[in-house]
């Protein structure tokens, strides 16, 4: 038997296999709100257009919202041999109300309704991100004016560079999220223009009214090339690169976790929330969801990468090689609102050894640069010589084993005589961070100034 919706051309059924590798009602079923609401936009537009009755356009939304309790309800049987959700709708629209049914695909194709119902699902899910990044930015902003003043190693080559402030690194984090919020912006505003009515690849002879069904789905216009809107895919590209360099970012501070939390360092702690154990070492503390994070990446960005090798040779218009444009698309873009969740439960949780953080951040000579900073500002020495002087300053308080605010000042004045006991008061952590008040500095007043008004702004944002 062959295929009720379009089988008048073919004479049997196809082969296991090809029903098989062409079904795709696994995967795009989760387009289902998405598929009712365009049908029900379509079929009001039809009615008001004259091309279908009134009659009919309310027998089919009617129809449709019957079919959309059944699904939500798990009383839906969606069958393999429809092969997609949107002959899976269709069949079960005929089997309630009858013929009135086929004419809701008048002057559409499964061509426009995918790309449409794809678009759909991918604006909401961006909506749904932006909302989970905006409580992250929220829980990263509110843990960095709790800890304004809370000293710890700045690192560059992983090696301890200069004092920062804990809130301070937070904020770099806030700072990433918003540039990850924007490009999700810009590929929601991209993508917000409805592909419905562009049929298979040509337009419709029948007089579509296509501005009515774009506003109803709340796009911003129609598409204005009937063959770019049933090909285009770069809304899937767009959103997945914007998911791939967030999920880049929250790898980094899941990264930064697993080091800081690491006996090693000993410089955090995340409790039971977000840790677990071993089955052979009790003694174990391990931040799996951090580690999780890390590693979840990997498939976002494999999903960019898949769906960029599907698209690259594809003539226009569309072809079945774009089915395989939604299963990556729909893991990468759960795993990265699972990362969302799990960086933001992270950061309300963790908690850091404030001492231990300081100590950590006057080791390694981390005040030097302040030393340098000193001998050009109170000495008027050019920066290259005063970082010659500082240098040697180093290398005697490293063969005494010594910090630099415990070389005796004679050590010093052998170095350089003009140096005076004023130089102790810039090699404290606390001084550093302090004196680093330059706009976009770790000074402490920096990050409450920070925090105020990230606060404000996200605060606004929920409102």
């Amino acid at each position: 038997m062959s295929n009720k919706m379009w089988g008048g051309r073919f004479s049997s059924s196809p082969d296991a296999i090809m029903e098989s590798i062409n079904a795709s009602i696994d995967v795009d079923r989760h387009l289902y709100r998405q598929d009712i609401a365009a049908s029900k936009a379509h079929a009001a537009m039809l009615a008001e257009q004259g091309i279908i009755t009134a009659s009919d356009a309310s027998q089919i939304a009617s129809g449709l919202d019957t079919i959309l309790s059944e699904i939500e309800t798990g009383q839906f049987n969606f069958q393999r041999a429809l092969e997609d959700v949107h002959m899976n709708v269709e069949s079960r629209l005929a089997e309630l109300i009858g013929p009135a049914a086929g004419r809701l695909h008048t002057a559409r194709s499964r061509n426009d309704q995918v790309a449409t119902d794809f678009k759909l699902w991918v604006r909401d899910t961006i909506d749904g991100l932006d909302a989970a990044l905006a409580d992250f930015q929220m829980a990263l902003t509110e843990k960095a004016i709790e800890h304004a003043d809370t000293v710890m190693p700045g690192l560059t080559h992983l090696q301890t560079a200069q004092p920062v402030t804990f809130g301070h690194h937070l904020l770099a984090y806030v700072e990433m999220t918003e540039r990850d919020r924007g490009r999700f912006a810009d590929a929601r505003k991209r993508l917000n223009e409805s592909p419905l009515g562009s049929a298979a690849l040509a337009g419709t002879s029948f007089p579509l009214d296509r501005e009515k069904t774009a506003k109803a789905l709340g796009f911003d216009r129609p598409t204005a090339n009937s063959l770019d809107a049933v090909s285009d895919r770069d809304f899937v590209m767009e959103s997945l690169a914007a998911a791939t360099i967030c999920a880049v970012h929250l790898s980094r501070l899941a990264e930064e976790i697993v080091i800081w939390t690491s006996p090693l360092t000993g410089l955090m702690r995340l409790s039971d929330k977000f840790t677990t154990g071993s089955s052979i070492m009790p003694q174990k503390r391990n931040p799996d969801a951090a580690e999780l994070v890390r590693a979840k990446t990997g498939r976002i960005a494999g999903a960019l990468q898949s769906i960029v090798m599907v698209m690259k040779g594809l003539p226009l218009a569309y072809q079945k090689d774009m089915q395989e444009d939604k299963e990556g698309a729909m893991d990468a873009l759960g795993a990265l609102s699972l990362c969302i969740a799990a960086m933001t439960g992270m950061v309300r949780d963790i908690e850091p050894d404030a001492p231990r953080m300081k100590k950590a951040a006057g080791e390694g000579y981390a005040t030097a640069t302040d030393l340098a900073d000193w001998l050009v500002r109170e000495l008027n020495i050019p920066f290259r010589q005063a970082h010659h002087i500082t240098g040697s300053i180093v290398a005697e308080a490293s063969k005494a084993g010594l910090p630099l605010h415990r070389v005796p000042l004679e050590t010093m004045q052998a170095i350089e005589p003009k140096i005076t006991d004023e130089i102790f008061k810039v090699l404290s952590v606390d001084r550093s961070v302090q004196s680093r008040d330059s706009y976009g500095g770790t000074a402490p007043k920096n990050v409450r100034l920070q925090s105020k008004r990230w606060l404000k702004r996200l605060e606004k944002g929920r409102s």
